[in-house]
């Protein structure tokens, strides 16, 4: 797929409160898809995290990289579940109206389990990268 695209029209299940990719850049069904997502200022999570020096919790990050990795799993009739996080780093912060670029692509897969390298950048900066593991869902 080349051009932007409405996450939810690719089968993404999330809605809002908990959707947290704003546009699938690229995809390759099975193996790989970017995106992009922007938490504006008055986001609720930006008063308690942090008041005074707001930043985008690390969960929220892992989250949206999960939904990106679901995004390149997209099979039709197959939904995709966050089963386990096995590594995850964040060397840098993201502050709020900050464009965050997420990237997924698929390092392994066996029988319902799908394995995805994730990095999350702000302006060239890695903000957010590691290994996340979906599971299949059938129904």
């Amino acid at each position: 797929m080349s051009g932007e695209c409405d996450p939810v029209a690719l089968g993404l299940p999330h809605r809002e409160p908990f959707i947290f990719v704003d546009r699938v850049l690229s995809l390759a069904p099975g193996e790989s898809a970017g995106a992009v997502k922007t938490f504006p200022p008055d986001t609720s999570f930006f008063a308690g995290h942090f008041p005074g020096d707001p930043l985008v919790p690390g969960v929220i990050l892992t989250e949206a990289l999960a939904q990106t990795a679901g995004i390149a799993a997209g099979q039709p009739g197959v939904g995709f579940r966050l089963t386990a996080i096995k590594t995850m780093k964040f060397p840098g912060a993201v502050r709020p109206a900050e464009e965050i670029h997420l990237l997924a692509r698929k390092i392994a897969s066996v029988g319902g389990l799908w394995q995805f390298e994730v990095r999350a950048s702000v302006s060239g900066r890695v903000v957010a990268e590691g290994v996340v593991v979906l599971s299949e869902v059938r129904g």
